[in-house]
């Protein structure tokens, strides 16, 4: 039993360390590489932001941004997808920014 509860904590671990990045195999002696969200062929070496808000590699995608968990109870958090990140405003007032006290992610 007590080793049934170490499994589960090491796979809960490894599944928080990493959790914002995506790795992908690269073949040896390829020169490009698609995105799998849009599709697109990119050189290998190169880097991009895809539509899903990833920063991109041949190798990795990552999370572009980080999102809020902590914030005044009188605010919402609103993903901008434009710019790839969350703005926190007053839920009665959009253009008074508010205070973030905790994120995950990036």
């Amino acid at each position: 039993m007590k080793y049934l509860a170490l499994a589960l904590l090491f796979c809960a671990l490894a599944s928080l360390s990493d959790a914002q990045c995506q790795a992908k195999a690269l073949q040896p002696g390829m020169t490009r590489c698609q995105d799998d969200s849009d599709l697109t062929w990119h050189p290998v070496g190169s880097s991009w932001r895809n539509s899903k808000c990833l920063d991109c590699t041949c190798t990795e995608c990552c999370s572009a941004f980080s999102t809020p968990t902590r914030f005044p109870s009188d605010c919402v958090s609103v993903f901008d997808s434009a710019t790839c990140e969350f703005i926190v405003h007053k839920k009665n007032d959009p253009t008074q920014l508010c205070p973030i006290y905790g994120a995950v992610g990036k």
